[in-house]
């Protein structure tokens, strides 16, 4: 243990030494192992960011929120608990919001990626071509309401033109614009089984039917009148055309 204890000093010392002589014949900007120590590839480091990010740029910059809050609007007004699941819902809002931001990911493709692949642009210049497709889209579909709301909160002065709104601005106001349409979409998806839902429940009363819930009877009818009239064509087709 002596032994020991008489030893750790030296050893200390000793690779200490080997460190600094180690630091001083290394050159300025290189490690121990020959390579650069400033060769980081900001290409990857952008990508791995960007992908970190891809479930909020999804859920904050594109229609998947309107069109989720209307496929649950519609699975609450058929009475229907849990059909379709919510990965069907969900599957569903990513196919469209692929289908619908298309455009949008060539434009953004064709404007920062291919430079930024061929070098001629840096990470940063690739950044700021690709925000100006998303900001046009956002800004077709967001209220002037809601933009004037968080222009306000932001104390920053009034843009002249669309291009000169921050994109701080434009993606709250936008989720908001976007969650004010699924709301109205989702309300009037509500009136028609409402409907059916009062009359059942008045008739069900009526006739002295009260161990019977009306909901047993209104959920039927309900899922019937929406296969009838194609309702998924028609709420489909209704929501695409309302990003036209």
């Amino acid at each position: 243990m002596r032994i020991r204890a008489a030893l750790l000093p030296l050893m200390a010392a000793t690779s200490s030494t080997l460190w600094a002589r180690s630091q001083a014949q290394t050159p300025p900007g290189f490690s121990l192992n020959g390579l650069p120590v400033n060769s980081v590839p900001w290409n990857i480091v952008v990508l791995l960011t960007l992908l970190t990010l891809v479930p909020t740029i999804v859920l904050s910059m594109t229609p998947f929120v309107r069109l989720l809050v209307v496929f649950h609007f519609l699975r609450q007004a058929l009475g229907t608990q849990t059909a379709p699941s919510n990965q069907t819902l969900i599957g569903l809002a990513l196919i469209l919001t692929f289908f619908l931001m298309q455009p949008v990911g060539a434009a953004i493709y064709d404007d920062a990626v291919v430079p930024l692949q061929a070098g001629h642009i840096d990470s940063m210049t690739a950044l700021t071509r690709a925000a100006a497709p998303m900001r046009h889209f956002m800004l077709k579909y967001t209220r002037e309401k809601d933009l004037a709301l968080f222009v306000q909160l932001a104390h920053a002065p009034r843009p002249a033109r669309p291009e000169d709104v921050e994109m701080r601005i434009v993606a709250p106001a936008y989720l908001l614009s976007e969650l004010q349409a699924g709301f109205r979409i989702g309300a009037a998806l509500f009136l028609p089984f409402l409907v059916i839902d009062l009359v059942t429940a008045a008739i069900t009363t009526s006739v002295g039917m009260m161990q019977l819930p009306p909901v047993v009877i209104s959920t039927p009818l309900k899922i019937l009148l929406f296969v009838v009239v194609d309702g998924w064509n028609l709420l489909v087709g209704s929501l695409m055309r309302s990003f036209s």
